[in-house]
């Protein structure tokens, strides 16, 4: 077998190289593409692993809240039980930073916003600093966490500050004095470390809401990841407003306590409260590969596609090849290779193909995933990994597999040119007979196969991956292509009585119809690359028809008002309590509508849950795109309405109660809140935005349970008539009076974002005289009229909508791509198998030619054969991919990622698509076709019989 591959294969390579280059370029492409994805996946995963294991340091567990903050009190009660070996509190905190030269300076006290005039005043002072706003440094996102440094050697090493020179060691404790990891200077652009003693030590702004808090930094931290920032607890309390609050509390157990039986016995002990969940160290990093692992795999899938178009196009260059070899075939059967040895020859050069694709492939995808990880980051449009930059991880594991898996591609590709080869007829061939026409296979085989795709249809996800759906979508391809034979001679029989007087036409479309199993063969990639553009258009223009009328319907205002920092979902970006109150009393507006999106963390094992608080109204039907109807809520009983996600992640139906969701409302010790509510759940309805689950309630519950008035984005209807620059401006005075006046006031909580629960704990709890005043001198800084101006910004429901619906064409852009690439690798699979049947139809051209038949009749003839089989062709992909897009609409999306939408079929876009492809079947088949109507033909009639 080696001698023949090398002498026998070899030949043929010398001869052709370009087409068995375009084979080995296929299958590289579809393996570069499906490992770099892979590449680029996990090391962003263990990236973020990484990090989370440096921020939770080494605890055996986490305690948090499920809804807001935990009460310091819980703390001591932890620190002081026997099995606990070391409780260690933080304080979790998001913000804004942005660098700044030299210490700020403080100003005098400015103007309260309720002060007649101050608005007025406020837009002046706007005005007169917008030169020095065009030059405020870039903002950067940064997590800031308060830690006792004392605890930190034995729970969180990476989280220890390091002292920069001529520092203080009790500058550990300081307040208003934060220490930054790499990522963070890196961000900001500061040193590492300050240059010379004489150089000062750098400060940053912290924004939060409408204020900017001013912090020193002191030095840095050793843990990786996204930005960060650490300072001590207390200082952070004091900072932001926080007294007597936590954020978690990390545990170490002492040696062979058993966790499961510890978390028992503490939710056992008296008063202890209801809300609050144990998480293991890892829930984190496991989270976010649960909810990324099914925008992971979909992307893999979708990446092996140019692997499925390789293997097609595997097929038609061996299937070119061996048609053109036939008469050497026939020759090695005669002098003693058996048809099995045949066989295994043409799966040896499928072999070769797939193993130099595949090697050629890996090495391009590691270059592939390089790339994109210096450029992109680890981010492949999902936005789980947004702000990581990872560390490129090579598997060879991985590389393995993909590698074998382009070589199974490619033996696939070439397992029917292989039999073709094995069942060559030596006699015949050697006589120019060629192959007599194929066998059209058993229609019952393709039945069979459709009907179990469709029972695989029915078979819920593994572990939120559609498995059973994509081998479903497999079988329907495959037995839909079997089924091609019996479907093409069925329409071309109809058509025959259409071509009876005109008698070229009649031979085009009697031996398209008495040859379909070859012709099944031909269209047969054209079929699946056609059906797979289709389903991916039809797919495409369902989810962008159903995202559109759902931005129409909860983008209901003209104009929308929102905090201006790029900190989506961050406390950092709500916007302080009273500001919606102060918008809504300027006369050109006619009403708003404030929303609150809120985290709720019902299980550690699941990503969080996102409450979003907003009027609903009597008719709650008006204000959501509801699936189904609203049901009626009883009385006693607090109607919420749930994402589809909620109803498939957590097993809720309309009109049952979710008892876990009012336990995360119940009220904690010291925190002053009413009895938690009884929800109900009044209606599904339809969300884009969030794949983990949001829940909607109205604004006044969540006033009533939480009293935490900040929001997240305003909704604004002007007055007909009304001056919107002027409006803006207005707003834009109210959130600077707003920002001034909370400094004036000591307001540093309510602005930082603090509930007026935990305001009235803050303001019972004393620090030492020490960190008191020097926090007070850190925050009685003012903000700038124009910072505080440049803190909120204004978009329209058009723009929002256009804007949302050019990033969702950029995310699919690549689906039409795919979709060109596969067509066009189905195309050349016609080419090859029209060239390949051509160079046995020689006699057959001759033979017409000497009846009389000119040149341009014969080119005719094999165009017309062209037009009917890519025209049957692209009826069996149109049906076959419809079929194929209603399994990806209506079980591969909702299982994948928890919504459904409207199936929509773009009519003209399949006609047209259908059109194109059998224009090109035909064009390709009449340029095939030209070499034969050639004197060549001709004189292959003398040839000896």
């Amino acid at each position: 077998m080696r001698l023949l591959l090398t002498t026998f294969s070899l030949q043929d390579l010398r001869h052709h190289p370009w087409r068995s280059a375009a084979a080995v370029v296929a299958v590289m492409l579809g393996v570069a593409l499906a490992f770099a994805v892979h590449v680029i996946n996990a090391s962003a995963l263990d990236e973020f692993s990484q990090a989370v294991r440096a921020v939770n340091g080494q605890p055996d567990l986490e305690l948090r809240a499920m809804q807001g903050s935990l009460p310091e009190a819980l703390y001591g009660q932890l620190a002081t039980h026997p099995q606990v070996a070391r409780a260690s509190p933080v304080l979790e905190l998001s913000a804004v930073a942005r660098a700044v030269p030299q210490p700020p300076t403080t100003q005098a006290p400015q103007a309260n916003p309720s002060t007649p005039g101050a608005a007025s005043a406020s837009a002046s002072a706007s005005a007169s600093a917008s030169a020095s706003a065009s030059a405020s440094p870039q903002r950067t996102a940064l997590r800031l966490l308060g830690v006792d440094a004392l605890l930190l050697p034995g729970m969180a090493p990476a989280l220890m500050p390091r002292l920069w020179p001529r520092e203080d060691r009790l500058a550990l404790f300081a307040p208003a004095t934060v220490f930054l990891n790499a990522a963070a200077l890196q961000a900001l652009g500061l040193p590492a470390t300050p240059r010379n003693p004489a150089e000062s030590v750098p400060y940053i702004l912290l924004q939060a809401g409408l204020q900017e808090l001013p912090v020193r930094v002191a030095g840095t931290v050793a843990a990786g990841g996204a930005p960060l920032a650490v300072m001590d607890i207390g200082a952070a309390q004091d900072l932001w407003g926080r007294a007597g609050q936590l954020s978690r509390i990390d545990i170490q157990l002492q040696p062979g306590t058993d966790r499961s039986a510890w978390q028992q016995s503490v939710r056992a002990l008296p008063g202890w409260p209801g809300q609050l969940v144990f998480a293991q160290p890892g829930d984190a990093a496991q989270r976010i590969s649960n909810l990324s692992r099914a925008y992971r795999v979909n992307l893999t899938v979708l990446a092996l596609v140019a692997l499925f178009t390789g293997a097609f196009l595997v097929f038609s260059v061996l299937a070119l090849s061996v048609a053109q070899r036939a008469p050497q075939f026939a020759l090695l059967a005669v002098l003693g290779a058996t048809p099995r040895q045949r066989l295994a020859l043409v799966l040896a050069e499928s072999a070769v193909l797939g193993l130099v694709g595949s090697t050629a492939g890996i090495a391009l995808g590691t270059a592939l995933a390089a790339t994109a990880l210096q450029l992109l980051g680890g981010d492949l449009g999902g936005g789980y990994f947004s702000g990581v930059q990872p560390a490129l991880q090579w598997s060879a594991t991985a590389a393995l597999a993909y590698g074998v898996l382009g070589v199974l591609a490619a033996l696939v590709g070439g397992w029917w040119p292989a039999r073709a080869a094995q069942a060559l007829p030596p006699a015949q061939t050697l006589k120019g007979l060629g192959v007599a026409s194929a066998q059209a296979g058993r229609s019952m085989v393709g039945v069979v196969l459709i009907a179990a795709g469709a029972l695989l249809t029915r078979v819920p996800p593994v572990a939120g991956i559609p498995l059973a759906a994509y081998v479903a979508i497999g079988l329907l391809l495959v037995g839909g292509i079997a089924l091609l034979p019996w479907g093409m001679a069925w329409l071309l029989h109809r058509l025959q009585p259409l071509a009876a007087r005109h008698a070229l036409t009649l031979l085009a479309l009697e031996r398209a119809r008495r040859m379909r199993g070859t012709a099944a063969i031909a269209v047969g990639g054209v079929v699946a690359s056609l059906s797979l553009a289709v389903a991916l258009t039809v797919m495409v223009s369902s989810f962008r028809g159903s995202v559109t009328q759902w931005l129409d319907a909860v983008l209901p205002s003209p104009l929308y008002v929102r905090s201006a920092l790029n900190a989506p979902g961050s406390d950092a970006a709500l916007l302080p309590a009273g500001f919606a109150e102060a918008v809504a009393q300027l006369p050109d507006l006619e009403r708003t509508q404030p929303l609150r999106a809120s985290p709720v963390q019902l299980d550690a094992t699941r990503p969080a849950l996102m409450v979003i608080s907003r009027p609903l109204g009597p008719d709650p039907a008006r204000n959501l795109p509801l699936v189904g109807d609203a049901l009626p809520v009883p009385a006693g009983r607090t109607g919420v309405y749930v994402s589809e996600a909620v109803v498939d992640l957590y097993g809720v139906r309309p009109g049952m109660e979710w008892p876990a969701l009012s336990k995360s409302f119940s009220p904690l010790p010291l925190a002053q809140q009413t009895q938690p509510a009884i929800f109900l759940i009044a209606g599904v309805w339809r969300d884009y935005a969030r794949q983990s689950g949001a829940v909607v309630m109205d604004r006044a519950v969540w006033l009533q349970l939480t009293g935490d008035a900040r929001t997240s984005d305003l909704a604004l209807w002007p007055r007909e008539g009304a001056d919107l620059e002027a409006l803006q401006q207005s707003i834009r005075a109210v959130a600077a009076a707003i920002a001034r006046g909370a400094v004036d006031k000591g307001g540093a909580p309510a602005a930082a974002g603090a509930s007026p629960a935990s305001e009235s704990t803050a303001m019972t709890t004393t620090r030492s005289t020490s960190t008191s005043a020097a926090t007070s001198t850190a925050t009685s800084t003012s903000m700038s009229a124009d910072s505080a101006t440049a803190l909120v910004e204004f978009v329209s429901s058009g723009t929002i909508r256009e804007r949302s619906l050019r990033i969702f064409d950029r995310s699919f852009a690549v689906t039409y791509w795919l979709q060109a690439v596969a067509i066009g690798i189905g195309l050349f699979g016609v080419a090859a198998s029209f060239s390949a049947q051509i160079l046995a139809r020689r006699k057959e051209f001759g033979l017409l030619a000497h009846l009389g038949l000119t040149r341009r009749q014969i080119l005719a003839v094999v165009a017309g054969e062209g037009a009917a089989w890519t025209g049957v062709g692209a009826v069996a992909g149109v049906l076959l991919g419809l079929a194929v897009s209603v399994v990806l609409v209506h079980v591969v999306n909702p299982q994948s990622f928890h919504w459904t939408m409207d199936l929509e079929v773009p009519l003209w876009r399949l006609l047209a698509l259908s059109l194109a492809v059998v224009a090109s079947g035909t064009l390709t088949a009449w340029v095939a076709g030209r070499a034969a109507a050639g004197s060549d033909a001709v004189m292959a009639v003398k040839e000896d019989w």
